[in-house]
């Protein structure tokens, strides 16, 4: 929901899942649905027909480093060649520092940890 409208808003994500948890990275950095997704919490993912409502955790620093430091390039390792390829094109374009600098990507990339919604409207 657009923080400030309240109105459904819609993005296009791409998910990372590994060992059964999921993440959003904000490729592009701070933009709007980032904002939105802070403000609100929560979201709805649509995919194959099917939508599931979650709850949105921002990883605080430290979680962001680990995450961009051991279980991102894990998570890129485990594709297959073509997903690897994908994966290293996006984010030459999208921000280098994501795959090459920890550091950098925590401080200037917020994840998001998916978690599935629990009870409630």
């Amino acid at each position: 929901r657009g923080r400030t409208s309240g109105l459904p808003r819609s993005a296009p994500v791409a998910i990372a899942e590994f060992n059964g948890r999921r993440w959003i990275i904000a490729a592009y950095g701070d933009v709007q649905w980032v904002r939105n997704l802070r403000a609100a919490g929560e979201g709805e993912i649509r995919h194959g027909g099917r939508t599931e409502r979650v709850r949105a955790t921002e990883l605080p620093p430290a979680a962001a480093l680990a995450f961009y430091g051991d279980t991102l390039p894990a998570f890129v390792a485990s594709l297959p060649w073509f997903g690897r390829r994908f994966v290293k094109l996006l984010f030459a374009v999208a921000g280098p520092e994501v795959l090459n600098d920890p550091v950098a990507a925590a401080a200037s990339h917020s994840v998001f940890e998916l978690h599935p919604h629990q009870g409630g409207p």
